[in-house]
């Protein structure tokens, strides 16, 4: 089996647990990634957790990922709205993604009901919390062992 993912985290989730809490929880990034670790290893996926307030840096993860990845699990953030070169780089990948917001992006500002990389990706996990993670990664492990087709 395909085991190696990355998680890709964008602007602000930094600072998760501070922002927001309402919209985001209470759950640090750092709690997050354990969390994400622990839940890899359980079924049995090599990860990698990112996280960047740049767009640049951030083109350069996805790029960088089609040699050493077989999936990805990307939260955009801003970026999902306004990120042609992030969208150019993950439909570059050709390896299943999944789009992932703790928010429901569709329940909230009108600037932030659009993606522009829905239509490019496998799936996505909106408006669950940082719980949408864990089903993230549960979901990546299926759809790498042709479970999810």
């Amino acid at each position: 089996m395909n085991n190696k993912i990355i998680i890709i985290n964008g602007p602000n989730l930094n600072l998760l647990g501070e922002r927001e809490q309402s919209q985001y929880g209470s759950t640090t990034l750092e709690k997050l990634k354990d969390s994400c670790f622990t839940k890899s290893k359980e079924l049995g996926l090599d990860l990698k957790f990112v996280q960047s307030n740049l767009e640049g840096e951030l083109v350069n993860i996805i790029q960088d990922s089609r040699k050493s990845y077989d999936g990805i699990i990307i939260n955009a953030a801003a970026f999902t709205h306004t990120s042609v070169a992030i969208r150019d780089a993950l439909d570059i990948f050709k390896k299943p993604i999944i789009e992932l917001h703790i928010s429901n992006i569709y329940k909230r500002e009108e600037f932030r009901q659009k993606s522009l990389i829905s239509d490019i990706v496998t799936g996505g996990i909106f408006g669950l919390g940082s719980d949408g993670y864990i089903l993230a990664i549960i979901s990546m492990e299926k759809l790498l062992k042709n479970e999810n087709k």
